[in-house]
């Protein structure tokens, strides 16, 4: 980028200003303000919609004053403005008090259009702005310029506390003639074979639009470049593994893989028989395989990926499976065991003889267990190892490590996965397994270094799950009626899960205030905190399943204490679970067939789906109740609706990443890309990424190091500063 463009803020800018904008809104140079892009835009004659206005965030509106009121309180002591403005789809409620209530008392008449910044919050079940600042539109003038005023489009920026909406646009104004030196990182033919504008133009139509045909031309570009460069860095992360080394690890007739494969007591599914093939061939490279295998929970990710470690182990290496937590790592190790029989009993007598052993590796481990582990790894004895993070510590060495399989790969730090890449003689082969449902283009925005393969049949024999919504405030006969049906499972000898928001002991309070996830305004329900695990439990052992073994599950319990209560709920001797979301990944009991989810509104789409996938894992049916104090009409409601109707995880997903903002959906974790999005939405520009990424390739391929392109050089160093570099390198 140019010179200018790095410029820090201060420089132009006040220092106070340039402050809030560091913190608040992580702009630092005139480059970063002039990728700072309007979030809409009001055209002066129509007005934002008050009725859609979300709580809890900062938000400009337009509107006109309806009517204004002072009122006393407090004998006469206290005096409080009431201002209601209106847009034509709502009112909302302004309020100032004390001596704060002269000016907007004066500026505020009825008539008066103008726009208002400020925090929607909640009072008495109405939206107010409480102390908002505000911009009056017509003051003062005359007609001629209300009616050339009227026709523009004025642009509202993202905003924060102390940073209005017009205090952007007037800090932009003041950068915008910089915007000619902006370096354009399309190279020419790209740019004039899709008919683009240039980028200083770009950036001019898209703060200072005459029509919203200027603001059209310039998402499309602006699009295209974030689009371009990151399916560019992709494409050379992608170029660069393959150039890297790796061992080849081809089948061996009549090993492991072919004696467990005999002994299978089904045959594999379609799906399961085309991804296997998939990962052979990659793994029979001479380079490093990644690919990222997403499949519905219960679809047989596990067995897949089983089938390629007894491969590699048959070739001579070690494969190496990372879990989130202990509870899954000790899940996997059991359920690995278990399907390999005897073929896990390696160098012991009653071994099968082209056995290997299966060790777990956590940090709970007894020294001794861990020391025999430790040994077991380093002289090749154990083909496979599963663990937590506590597999990357510097003591832990492997004979040959060839495989590396991560599960759930969005709660693995990107260092961890390096850090075990790094144990190998070559860099391993890596195969990341996820339950979350992936829309396409996210997976080649976000996991865009991987290949992709996906598992959508489930195995014969699972059973599907109904879902309901329980709306407890509307109908509370319905919640009575849910714990009958809990009742009724256990009586016809399944188990069930109570899942809980919280935990619900004061540490948990602290964490979390009251409300402090609202979902709607409409609903008092949303003033009480969420409901809690512990409270939960006592309840319902006092009351609706009184007589019925109910345990607690939670994050802050011992890891042994955790685990004793998981062993005893899959060996049957606990009916009802009642836990927080540390079952959402893994758990795995065929025998429960019932999941109550409470407030089930506080869960995000794809959460929900998760859950659900821990119930109808055997042959009897499932069934999901999402309990709800939600009114019917509102987004939450809707929501839940769309979790019952479908079992489809894509779908799910896709509403999902509908209804959230498009910064969630790269997820904190994956910090990296999720900055770098600004005009793109990663679900409704599928055909933009594609195309970008087909693009990027062919660029990539004809020149791996950039070097006839050196403006798209100095864009991808803008993109990949150095965290972002190491981030995607990680991937």
């Amino acid at each position: 980028m140019d010179r200018v463009l790095d410029e820090p803020l201060t420089k132009t800018l006040g220092p106070a200003t340039a402050k809030v904008m560091a913190e608040h809104l992580d702009l630092r140079t005139v480059g970063d303000l002039l990728h700072h892009y309007p979030r809409r835009y009001e055209e002066r004659g129509q007005l934002t919609r008050l009725a859609e206005l979300p709580l809890d965030e900062h938000v400009t509106v337009v509107a006109q004053v309806a009517d204004a009121r002072v009122l006393t309180f407090n004998g006469g002591r206290g005096r409080r403005l009431e201002v209601t403005i209106t847009d034509g789809s709502g009112r909302l409620q302004l309020v100032f008090f004390g001596r704060g209530i002269h000016r907007p008392h004066k500026d505020l008449l009825p008539g008066t259009r103008a726009m208002f910044a400020g925090k929607v919050s909640m009072f008495n079940r109405k939206l107010q702005l409480a102390h908002p600042t505000y911009e009056r539109l017509d003051a003062d003038s005359g007609e001629g310029a209300v009616s050339s005023f009227a026709g523009k489009l004025i642009p509202i920026y993202p905003a924060c506390k102390g940073l209005e909406s017009w205090k952007i646009a007037k800090a932009v104004d003041a950068v915008l003639p910089h915007a000619t030196e902006a370096v354009d990182p399309l190279p020419a033919a790209l740019r004039e074979g899709r008919g683009f504008v240039p980028l200083p133009q770009a950036l001019l139509k898209i703060h200072r639009p005459q029509t919203k045909a200027d603001v059209e031309d310039a998402r499309q570009r602006l699009k295209w470049d974030e689009a371009f460069v990151l399916q560019v860095a992709l494409a050379r992360r992608r170029y660069a593994d393959a150039q890297l080394p790796a061992v080849a690890r081809r089948p061996v007739p009549d090993g492991l893989l072919d004696a467990f494969d005999a002994r299978l007591p089904f045959t594999l599914t379609e799906g399961q028989r085309q991804v296997s093939a998939e990962i052979f061939g990659d793994l029979a490279a001479e380079h490093p395989m990644h690919r990222l295998l997403q499949g519905e929970v219960g679809s047989g990710k596990t067995m897949v990926a089983l089938r390629a470690m007894l491969t590699v182990v048959d070739a001579g290496g070690q494969a190496a499976m990372l879990a989130p937590t202990e509870v899954l790592a000790q899940q996997h190790h059991r359920s690995v065991v278990e399907m390999m029989g005897d073929l896990a009993e390696g160098g012991m007598l009653g071994g099968a003889e082209r056995a290997t052993k299966v060790v777990l590796l956590t940090g709970s481990m007894g020294a001794a267990a861990r020391r025999q582990a430790l040994l077991d790894l380093v002289t090749g004895e154990a083909g496979i190892v599963i663990g937590t993070h506590a597999l990357i510590e510097d003591k832990v060495q492997f004979h040959d490590l060839g495989l590396v399989v991560v599960d759930e790969q969005h709660r693995f730090g990107v260092e961890q996965r390096d850090a075990l890449r790094g144990k190998g003689k070559q860099p391993p082969h890596l195969l990341v397994m996820t339950a979350t449902p992936i829309p396409r283009t996210v997976a080649m925005t976000v996991f865009g270094d991987l290949e992709t393969s996906v598992l959508d049949q489930l195995p014969a024999g699972r059973s599907p799950i109904a879902s309901h919504v329980v709306p407890a405030a509307d109908k509370p006969h319905f919640l009575a009626r849910a714990w009958e049906r809990v009742r009724e499972e256990v009586e016809s000898g399944h188990q069930a899960y109570v899942v809980c928001p919280r935990i619900g002991d004061d540490l948990d309070q602290a964490a979390q205030p009251a409300g402090a996830r609202r979902t709607s305004p409409e609903d008092e329900a949303e003033k009480r905190p969420p409901l809690a695990v512990l409270d939960v439990a006592g309840q319902l052992t006092a009351g609706p399943l009184k007589g019925l073994r109910v345990e607690v599950l939670h994050g802050r319990m011992a890891p042994d204490d955790k685990d004793d209560v998981m062993r005893r709920f899959a060996a049957g001797e606990v009916d009802v679970l009642v836990a927080t979301t540390v079952i959402e990944v893994g758990v795995n009991v065929p025998n429960a067939t019932a999941m109550v989810i409470m407030d089930a509104d506080r869960f995000g789409v794809s959460q929900l789906h998760q859950l659900r996938g821990r119930v109808g894992r055997g042959s009897a049916p499932g069934l999901c109740l999402l309990v709800t104090e939600m009114p019917e009409a509102s987004p939450a409601r809707g929501r839940l609706g769309a979790v019952a109707a479908t079992l489809d995880g894509c779908e799910l997903s896709r509403i999902d990443l509908e209804q959230r903002r498009e910064g969630d959906v790269l997820g904190q974790a994956q910090s990296g890309v999720r900055s770098s999005l600004r005009v793109l939405a990663v679900i409704e520009d599928e055909e933009i990424i594609a195309a970008a990424r087909d693009e990027a390739v062919s660029v990539v391929t004809a020149d791996p190091d950039l070097e006839g392109l050196p403006e798209l050089r100095t864009a991808l160093d803008a993109l990949l500063d150095k965290d972002r570099e190491q981030y995607l390198d990680k991937g």
